[in-house]
């Protein structure tokens, strides 16, 4: 008889082992829960972020009202509330703690049910979820086309002093508005294409979208220069139509820079034409340009006597 002692035990332990895996499974099957909260998040100023999970009872021996669905973040189990957003959806509002980028956490949910007169706790649970806590999202431009000199806004959140818009990987004039909001000046590169917009950060870079580039008709008057040495002369910049909002950047540049003095050139937004003086350096010769207006290029021979 002792023989069949140590056989029998195991079989009473197998048994044991069994209905537990039986139970714990039977109470995943008896209730679903579904993560609703994105797997990236924007960073907040308040640092106040909301998770929600949909709870949904599946046992016939459910019993209303037992439900307690809770969320386990930080180590801490916290009662989540029943959400405006639906039925069997619930919602806990989280304050996280600055410099953190991601927040593991998982839901839980206790209830009861009840078979042939017996009330039975059960509880269910998901698996550990993690949310990333984006400090910077770009959201688009706002217009997707321009001419060159154009100043493009860029909305989104997480902008700093240090970044920069890069166009097919050149570095363009970019201006920080805000931590939700760049420009920047379309540089002199041809046009009629495509460009791809980059925004470049120290931590690394982050593609906005693609800008076309247009051609604009540009006229310069005169439409040569000769002076004096610390002599003066005004140049005029003629437009077909008005400067687009944020007014047109006309990036000038020469091959006689000790020759030329002459100020940035800005046709306002809303103008046609600006005049600004251009004064004779060292003596010399040479030319200004303008890429990206009229046939592809605007050239001003001048020379300083």
């Amino acid at each position: 008889m002792q023989k069949n002692r140590i056989p029998h035990a195991r079989r009473i332990w197998q048994w044991l082992a069994a209905a537990t895996v039986l139970i714990f499974f039977t109470g995943c099957e008896e209730m679903t829960i579904t993560n609703l909260t994105p797997s990236a998040v924007p960073v907040n100023p308040s640092q106040i972020y909301t998770f929600s999970a949909r709870v949904t009872p599946k046992s016939r021996g459910f019993m209303e009202g037992s439900l307690n669905p809770q969320i386990v973040i930080d180590g801490n189990i916290h009662t989540m509330d029943p959400s405006p957003l639906g039925e069997d959806i619930y919602e806990f509002d989280y304050q996280i703690p600055s410099g953190r980028t991601e927040v593991s956490y998982y839901y839980l949910a206790t209830f009861d049910v009840k078979f042939q007169g017996v009330v039975t706790p059960r509880e269910a649970y998901t698996g550990v979820i993690r949310t990333k806590l984006q400090g910077r999202l770009v959201l688009s431009m706002v217009v997707n086309r321009g001419p060159v000199g154009a100043r493009i806004g860029i909305v989104g959140q997480g902008f700093t002093p240090q970044d920069v818009v890069t166009v097919n990987g050149q570095p363009a004039r970019t201006v920080f508005d805000s931590s939700n909001s760049l420009s920047f000046f379309v540089p002199s590169v041809p046009p009629g294409r495509n460009y791809q917009i980059v925004v470049q950060s120290p931590t690394g870079q982050q593609p906005v979208g693609t800008f076309r580039v247009d051609g604009l008709a540009l006229e310069v008057f005169p439409a040569s220069l000769n002076l004096a040495q610390g002599e003066t002369q005004n140049l005029t910049f003629n437009l077909p139509q008005a400067a687009p909002a944020g007014g047109l950047l006309l990036d000038v540049t020469t091959d006689a820079p000790d020759s030329v003095i002459m100020p940035e050139v800005v046709i306002p937004a809303g103008s046609t034409t600006v005049t600004v003086p251009v004064r004779g350096g060292l003596p010399g010769s040479g030319s200004l340009f303008l890429t990206g207006f009229g046939g592809g290029e605007v050239v001003v021979p001048i020379s300083v006597r």
